[in-house]
C-alpha cells in the first residue's frame, strides 16, 4: 500500500478512492481526510496539488496501519476476494470483513493474451499461493465476480493450463462464491494498479516500513537547510547538491536523506547491522549496506558506534591477530573462476541431516558458495557436487588451491582433476595459513552463523543461503567492491523494504567497458592488497633460511587419545619431533625432509613448523608412534582389556579398553 504509485488520471483517483472508501468505517475522519481528492473529480480537469498529495499520503498510511489491517485469528474464518483485469490482478485476505494483507501483481504479455475465465482462474491460484501459510489446514472462502468459476471443481478441464493451476488448489478446503463486480471494490482495485507498480504488502512489515519513513519525514523538521530544499522542490524551484522529491520524500542520487537526529541514524544503521543480510558485518562492511540506502553526513561515525556497542558482536567476534613468519602471497589470477580454494567446516552440530560445510572460493572475485554436506561423504560424492553447483555456473577450474584432506588426496579425485586439466595445489603439512583465503572465509561464516544462530545452533543448514549471500554482497577490502558486484558487475539488489530511486539504464558496450575495466582494477587492487598485507604481516615475522643438509625439529600436533582408558598426560610432553635432515627447498619457505620410513605423513613442512638444531649430530629422530592422515601420532594396542557398549542418543557405540 505504502508504494501505491501516484495517480495521473481521475481513472487511477477514482480506483485508489474506491478501495480506500470501502473500509471508510475503520478509518476516523475519513471524509475530510480525503476531500482534496474527491475535488479532482469535479469537473474542471485533473489538476493534482500539494494539498492532494498530504491527503493521498495520510490516506496510504491509514490503510497500513490499525487499526483498518488486522492481525490474523485462526480460530476465525479466511476469506479470499480476487480479481482481474487486462493488465493485472488483485486480492485481499479478510477475516469478518477486515483485511490481514494486499496483494497485486502485473501480468506478463502471455497472460495478458488469456481469455477472462483463465485470468480470474489465475488471480485465484495465485493469492491462495501466496497466503498457504494461513490458509493450509483449515476452511476458507474464495469470492470472485466470474460467476462460472463458483463450479470450478465441477468442470470440464478444456487445456494444459487450466490442469496445472487447478492441480495446485488440491489440498486445500475452500468454497467459491461469487461475488458482483460492482461489490468487489477492494480486489478490483488492486488489479487495476498502473503497470510496473507491484503492490504487496502485510500488516508487520508495513507498519515497520511507515513508522521508520515518519521519522526519517520529522527528523528534516530538525535541519533548516532540508526544509528549504524540500519547499524549493516542491514548487519546482531549482536546487543544487542533485535532490529529488519523489514519492514524498527526499532522495540525493538515488539515497534516502535522513536529517540530523542522531538516535533515528542509529535505529537505521542498528537494523541494517542486525538484519540477516547485514549479517552482524563489521564497521566498512556496514558502512557500505547503509550508505547505498540512505545519505547523511557523518554515515560511518554513526556506524562505527552501533558496531563497537553491539552485544552480539562483542560475545561472538574475535579480534585478528596476525600470523608469525615472511608472507608468500599466491599469484594473481587473470581471469575470474580460473583459481579457487576450498575447504571443509567440520565439528557442527547435526541440522536436518546435514554435518558439514564445503567452502568454495574463486580467488580473484573473492566470491564464494557455500554447500552443506552429509556424512559420510567420498571423493565421488564430492565430485557429483562439485559438478552440479559449481561446474554448471563457472566452468572447470585450471588451479584447486585445499589442504591435506584425504578426500583431496584419493587417486579418484587426483585422476579426475588429471582429466579435467586442473591442477591441483595442496598445502604444507600442518600449516593451514597457505590457504589463508578459505581460512578467512571460514572464520567469517562462521561468525556468521553463531551470531544469526544464537541459542539454536541446530538450526545452521537453514541460515546457510543467506550467510552465501551476505557474504558475497558484503564489501570487501582487498577488491574495494563487493564479491557480487565483482562477478556481475553490477551492484547487488537492495536487501530492504524501502522505495528506491530511478535509475537510468546503460547500453551494453558500457556495462561491457565498464566489465573489462572492473576486472583490471581487481587485478590492481589484489595487488595492492597483498602488499600491504605483506608488509603488515612481516613486522611481526622474522625471516628463517634452512639449508639443504641441516638438522632440524619439526612440532606436530598433540595426540588427543579418545578411548576410556586413562588418557596420558600430554602437558609436559615435548613440542618438537626429531632431528631430522633437510633434504629439498621446495619454496622460499617450504622444505622436504627425511624422514624415516615408519612415518606416515607428509615429508614437506612450512618453515615455521621447524626448528633448527644446535650442536652436534647423534642419531637421526624418529616420528613417535604411527601418524595418521590428520598428522596426529597414534598408538599402537597391544592388548584388548575389555569390552563394552554405550548408548547415545539412539545410537549403539562399541568401545573397547586397550593396553
Amino acid at each position: 500500500m505504502m508504494q501505491w504509485p501516484i495517480p495521473k488520471s481521475m481513472k487511477e483517483i477514482r480506483g485508489f478512492l474506491g478501495l480506500t472508501g470501502y473500509y471508510r468505517r475503520f478509518i476516523q475522519g475519513y471524509g475530510g481526510i480525503s476531500k482534496p481528492l474527491t475535488d479532482l473529480l469535479k469537473k474542471g480537469g485533473f489538476d493534482w496539488t500539494e494539498k492532494a498529495g498530504r491527503a493521498f499520503h495520510e490516506l496510504k498510511i491509514k490503510m497500513s496501519s490499525p487499526p483498518v489491517l488486522a492481525l490474523p485469528d485462526f480460530s476465525k474464518e479466511f476469506c479470499i476476494e480476487s480479481d482481474a483485469s487486462g493488465e493485472g490482478i488483485g486480492a485481499v485476505l479478510t477475516q469478518a470483513g477486515r483485511p490481514l494483507a494486499y496483494f497485486s501483481e502485473g501480468l506478463s504479455e502471455k497472460h495478458q493474451l488469456l481469455a477472462t475465465y483463465e485470468k480470474e482462474l489465475l488471480a485465484i491460484v495465485l493469492a491462495v499461493q501466496k497466503w498457504r501459510h494461513y490458509l493450509m489446514g483449515a476452511h476458507f472462502i474464495i469470492r470472485t465476480d466470474h460467476r462460472s468459476l463458483k463450479y470450478l471443481m465441477d468442470q470440464r478441464i478444456s487445456t494444459v493450463s487450466q490442469q496445472r493451476w487447478i492441480s495446485k488448489l488440491t489440498g486445500y478446503d475452500f468454497t467459491i462464491q461469487y461475488k458482483k463486480g460492482s461489490e468487489n471494490v477492494v480486489a478490483d482495485a488492486l488489479s487495476r494498479i498502473p503497470e510496473n507498480h507491484i503492490v504487496e504488502s502485510a500488516n508487520i512489515s508495513a507498519a515497520v516500513i511507515t513508522e521508520l519513513l515518519k521519522e526519517v519525514r520529522n527528523s528534516w523538521e530538525e535541519d533548516p537547510k532540508l526544509k528549504d530544499i524540500i519547499q524549493k522542490l516542491q514548487t519546482e524551484q531549482e536546487v543544487t547538491g542533485g535532490f529529488v522529491w519523489n514519492h514524498e520524500l527526499l532522495w540525493k542520487a538515488g539515497r534516502l536523506v535522513v536529517g540530523p537526529v542522531e538516535g533515528l541514524r542509529r535505529k537505521i544503521a542498528t537494523i541494517i547491522h542486525s538484519d540477516p543480510a547485514g549479517g552482524h558485518s563489521g564497521i566498512e562492511g556496514t558502512t557500505i549496506k547503509v550508505r547505498s540506502i540512505f545519505c547523511w553526513r557523518g554515515i560511518r561515525k554513526s556506524v562505527r558506534k552501533v558496531v563497537r556497542e553491539c552485544e552480539v558482536c562483542q560475545k561472538n567476534k574475535v579480534e585478528n591477530i596476525a600470523s608469525p613468519g615472511l608472507l608468500q602471497p599466491l599469484p594473481i589470477p587473470s581471469r575470474l573462476w580460473t583459481d579457487i580454494t576450498m575447504d571443509f567446516i567440520e565439528g557442527l552440530p547435526s541440522s536436518y541431516s546435514k554435518h558439514s560445510i564445503w567452502v568454495i572460493v574463486d580467488r580473484l572475485s573473492k566470491f564464494a558458495h557455500f554447500i552443506s554436506l552429509s556424512h559420510p561423504y567420498t571423493a565421488a560424492v564430492l565430485a557429483q557436487i562439485f559438478i552440479e553447483h559449481i561446474y554448471r555456473l563457472h566452468g572447470m577450474p585450471e588451479r584447486i588451491v585445499s589442504d591435506r584432506d584425504p578426500i583431496f588426496m584419493s587417486r579418484f579425485w587426483k585422476e579426475m582433476c588429471k582429466r579435467q586439466r586442473a591442477s591441483t595445489n595442496l598445502t604444507s603439512a600442518y600449516h593451514p595459513q597457505s590457504d589463508g583465503q578459505s581460512e578467512v572465509v571460514n572464520r567469517c561464516l562462521e561468525g556468521y552463523l553463531r551470531r544469526m544462530t544464537g541459542e539454536n545452533p541446530r538450526q545452521w543448514s537453514r541460515w546457510l543461503p543467506l550467510a552465501e549471500w551476505w557474504y558475497n554482497t558484503t564489501y570487501h577490502s582487498a577488491i574495494r567492491m563487493t564479491p557480487y558486484e565483482a562477478v556481475y558487475g553490477q551492484p547487488p539488489p537492495i536487501h530492504v523494504p524501502y522505495v528506491a530511486g530511478d535509475s537510468a539504464m546503460e547500453s551494453v558496450n558500457r556495462v561491457l567497458t565498464d566489465r573489462e575495466v572492473m576486472r583490471k582494477e581487481l587485478k590492481e587492487y589484489l595487488r595492492m592488497a597483498q602488499q600491504r598485507m605483506k608488509q603488515q604481516a612481516d613486522r611481526h615475522r622474522t625471516e628463517r633460511e634452512l639449508q639443504v643438509g641441516e638438522w632440524v625439529y619439526v612440532k606436530l600436533q598433540m595426540y588427543r587419545q579418545e578411548t576410556v582408558a586413562k588418557r596420558r598426560n600430554y602437558k609436559l610432553a615435548p613440542k618438537y619431533f626429531g632431528p631430522f635432515q633437510v633434504e629439498e627447498r621446495i619454496r622460499k619457505v617450504a622444505y622436504r625432509l627425511h624422514l624415516s620410513e615408519v612415518s606416515k605423513i607428509h615429508p614437506v613442512f612450512h618453515v615455521s613448523l621447524l626448528k633448527k638444531k644446535i650442536g652436534e649430530q647423534l642419531h637421526e629422530g624418529m616420528v613417535p608412534m604411527v601418524i595418521n592422515e590428520k598428522g596426529q601420532p597414534t598408538s599402537q594396542p597391544e592388548e584388548i582389556l575389555g569390552r563394552r557398549t554405550v548408548l547415545r542418543g539412539r545410537r549403539v557405540i562399541p568401545q573397547l579398553l586397550i593396553r
